[in-house]
């Protein structure tokens, strides 16, 4: 495993950090050029592993003002969990040494809805797309107000998957008990541009 020089909290910093120059309108674009590309062939070393929704509103470098090698980005519709999503999270955590892992949920999400109709309707969509409605049916029903209330879900969705990383992947428990290694809930704004930590295992403040 390639270790990463910063602390879980340090990573989650720089992510908000870059965050809010993408809100203010300030973005540095940071690691964007030639001579950064080319130094950065042999090897990758990510702060951070992004766990998000495959929105196309969701660009993870755009949305924290990052460049190339900053994030190992992993996405999937709902940001929902199967073998080969957990697999590639764990090879940045344990391979890659990424200090931190940030589960970006956001408003106004196309999985949440459709868990949501097809609770209300009783019917569900076909083919694979029923496989990621029916991964996201728990969250709608543990959220208070979640068959109505689309932002509750998409918390509570968002915590649900925080936790179920940590319980279920032994790999990521580890270094989460070791102090190495941290896993974030965020969600964003798709209006404001904005991210917020709304859950955590393994940082500080915990």
């Amino acid at each position: 495993m390639t270790e990463n020089a910063l602390s879980p909290d340090e990573a989650l910093a720089m992510l908000l950090d870059g965050n809010r120059r993408f809100v203010d309108g300030t973005r540095e674009h940071p690691h964007q050029d030639a001579d950064y590309r080319a130094a950065i062939a042999p090897a990758q070393h990510p702060f951070a592993v992004l766990f998000g929704c495959s929105d196309s509103r969701l660009a993870a470098e755009i949305i924290f003002d990052r460049g190339l090698g900053d994030l190992f980005v992993v996405r999937t519709a709902g940001h929902v969990l199967g073998p080969e999503v957990l697999g590639s999270i764990e090879y940045g955590v344990e391979v890659l040494g990424a200090p931190l892992v940030a589960v970006l949920g956001h408003d106004s999400c196309g999985a949440i809805a459709a868990a949501q109709q097809a609770m209300v309707s009783g019917s569900r969509p076909t083919g694979f797309t029923r496989d990621v409605v029916e991964r996201v049916m728990l969250s709608v029903l543990a959220a208070r107000d979640g068959l109505a209330d689309g932002d509750t879900a998409v918390e509570e969705h968002t915590r649900y998957t925080v936790d179920l990383l940590v319980d279920r992947s032994h790999a990521i428990a580890k270094r989460v008990a070791d102090g190495t290694c941290a896993v974030a809930g965020l969600t964003y704004r798709l209006g404001e541009g904005s991210a917020r930590v709304i859950a955590s295992r393994g940082l500080r403040t915990d």
